[in-house]
């Protein structure tokens, strides 16, 4: 027969490994993630590592503007004498760049705003008038005349006209417009003609300004 002290440290002993044993099942449930059910039922861990990896939203793309460039001369440069009416009169290499992909057409226009108002009353001259250039145009090679459709300058022709200022330096812009459709537009179409029937469908246009003086 068993003593009281002995009785009492085996019910000591069953209450600590009760004790123990309950400490163990608490610690077991804190350690699990807590995983939120939804009105369907049960969310996966699956689905949660899934949330947790989601792709972050990407920045916004920065576009580039339209540009035109020319490998002739600098931007607000000397147009050199073989692309005007002391030289071989043609045309001087463009380079277009960052055309919007949404672009149907290209249009270009070149003219000259600073000739005197003796000649021009509205001081204007247009030199070279082209449009429906494919959107996947890159550049004009020098001399080169588009296989498009071109506008009929101040002089009346069809064609290019380079740089022949009668009294001074002038400026002279060659304009690229990105067009989101194509015009149905006759050959020898006037600048002005042009920009009336481009304007309702202009993305976006950039300018080269080139200057010239006989002296």
């Amino acid at each position: 027969m068993r003593s009281a002290g002995q009785i009492l440290f085996i019910v000591a002993l069953i209450i600590l490994l009760a004790i123990g044993g309950y400490l163990i099942l608490i610690s077991e449930q804190t350690a699990k993630p807590h995983i939120e059910t939804s009105v369907t039922g049960q969310i996966t861990p699956d689905t949660v590592a899934e949330k947790k990896r989601e792709t972050p939203p990407k920045p916004p793309q920065q576009t580039m503007p339209l540009s035109i460039t020319s490998t002739a001369f600098s931007a607000n440069g000397m147009i050199p004498p073989r692309f005007t009416c002391d030289g071989k009169n043609i045309s001087p290499e463009l380079v277009f760049g960052n055309v919007p992909e949404s672009a149907q057409s290209l249009a270009l226009t070149l003219e000259d705003p600073d000739v005197p108002r003796t000649v021009r009353a509205d001081g204007m001259w247009n030199h070279w008038v082209v449009w429906n250039m494919p959107p996947t145009t890159t550049r004009i090679a020098e001399g080169a005349t588009p296989s498009v459709l071109v506008g009929k300058g101040t002089n009346g022709k069809a064609s290019y006209l380079g740089p022949c200022p009668p009294d001074r330096e002038h400026r002279y812009f060659f304009t690229l417009y990105a067009l989101d459709a194509t015009l149905p537009l006759p050959e020898g179409t006037t600048k002005e003609e042009l920009l009336k029937a481009l304007a309702p469908h202009l993305i976006e246009k950039a300018t080269l300004i080139g200057r010239y003086n006989r002296n």
